[in-house]
């Protein structure tokens, strides 16, 4: 029978080639809750997509953060990562945004 343990990631200062909130060493990965923030004094745009075997998949792209604002990603349902798997964040600005990721991991 799986474990399940509570994890978060955080990610501060997301840069404009991509910043990776996590990879997933083994087992899995159900993330709950994905929140990007704009730091800055402009809007921003974000991208977040999920590599696996070297093919990148879109969960947002292009998405607005208005300033002072934040946007939900994953909200009420679950995104579900496997071994090997790697959460990516693009901000339009460097150093404009950061991340934070809670879920549950199965080993």
């Amino acid at each position: 029978m799986a474990t399940y343990t509570n994890v978060s990631y955080g990610v501060k200062n997301i840069s404009t080639g991509g910043s990776t909130v996590t990879t997933v060493a083994s087992g899995t990965l159900a993330i709950a809750s994905l929140v990007v923030s704009n730091t800055s004094t402009s809007p921003i745009t974000c991208d977040v997509y999920i590599t696996r075997s070297a093919v990148n998949y879109y969960v947002v792209e292009t998405a607005t953060v208005a300033v002072g604002g934040s946007l939900e990603v994953i909200q009420g349902n679950r995104l579900i990562l496997q071994a090997s798997d790697a959460l990516v964040v693009v901000a339009s600005a460097a150093t404009s945004a950061d991340a934070w990721v809670s879920g549950l991991t199965a080993v």
